[in-house]
């Protein structure tokens, strides 16, 4: 059985002659009278009383709805091919950083099930290991992972953009040092208790690391548990600036200059398996998408 027979078989239902459906199909009447004697023959029997007028046999009417559903399914499925050539359906896996996953995720994630309802989005948030990991496993299509990788194994990445993060040392809008506008390593160890050791790194750099050996009061806390302890209490950390944004936009925590530090940023990339050269349509909407949502939070680099 062939699908050109089943197209065959239903136009000549819909038209009720064969005369007709050939002419619908473009081809000639012993072209379809072959299609469906062939079709016949695959079901052991007619299909069709012929006369004057031609009408299905019990044979047929049993056949007919299945055709259909057939022909439906390879419709929407052909349908499915083209929209998922344009990006406008399929399906995207997409692993994110935890401190990248609400502030420059979440207007990305929104903007695009806005443009590609169709598109079964899919996003995980882990650390720096766990992104690489669900990559290199094909859980992922795309990750958004620490740049460059400390781990030299991880040469099959390569970066669509790379971002760069600065980072914020913040504190409560209610803590005792929020009015001075900036502060000293000194000051901080002395009124920011605990210091916030937070995991949004790859690798902490040595000056956090020394100034939480020099806290004594030190906790190593996710960044929304770090969130909370800073807006609502003594404790001031090193934040990665999208992960605090909402926190700043409010008013419960402020920023301040470490006036003897320097600066201190994380640069991130967004990325895929070297090997999976063709990206899907989807894939490349998506990540227009966090290109100019990056640019508009002025994270992008070049």
């Amino acid at each position: 059985m062939e699908l050109e027979q089943l197209v065959a078989f239903e136009r000549v239902v819909r038209e009720g002659s064969f005369s007709r459906a050939a002419w619908a199909l473009g081809i000639a009447q012993p072209t379809v009278s072959a299609r469906i004697a062939a079709l016949e023959r695959s079901v052991g029997g007619p299909l069709f009383r012929r006369g004057r007028k031609v009408g299905l046999t019990e044979r047929g009417v049993s056949l007919l709805p299945y055709a259909r559903r057939v022909l439906s399914a390879v419709e929407d499925g052909l349908e499915a091919a083209r929209l998922s050539g344009s990006g406008l359906r399929g399906q995207l896996n997409v692993g994110v950083l935890r401190s990248l996953s609400g502030g420059l995720l979440g207007p990305v994630a929104l903007e695009f099930a806005h443009r590609y309802p169709e598109v079964e989005f899919r996003a995980r948030e882990g650390d720096h290991w766990s992104l690489v990991e669900w990559l290199c496993d094909g859980l992922t299509d795309l990750a958004l992972i620490c740049w460059p990788p400390l781990d030299p194994a991880l040469a099959d990445m390569t970066p669509l953009f790379t971002l760069r993060e600065e980072t914020v040392f913040a504190v409560s809008s209610q803590h005792p040092l929020a009015r001075q506008g900036h502060v000293t390593r000194a000051e901080i160890l002395e009124h920011c208790r605990p210091f916030l050791l937070l995991r949004w790194w790859q690798s902490t750099p040595l000056e956090i690391t020394q100034l939480a050996a020099q806290s004594g009061f030190a906790v190593d806390v996710p960044n929304e548990t770090g969130r909370f302890l800073a807006a609502y209490g003594k404790a001031g950390g090193f934040f990665s600036k999208p992960t605090i944004l909402p926190d700043l936009s409010a008013g419960r925590v402020v920023e301040l200059e470490v006036t003897d530090l320097p600066p201190i940023a994380r640069e991130t990339a967004l990325v895929h398996l070297s090997r999976h050269s063709q990206l899907s349509a989807a894939a490349h909407n998506f990540a227009e998408l966090l290109r100019l949502e990056a640019r508009r939070q002025k994270l992008l680099q070049g």
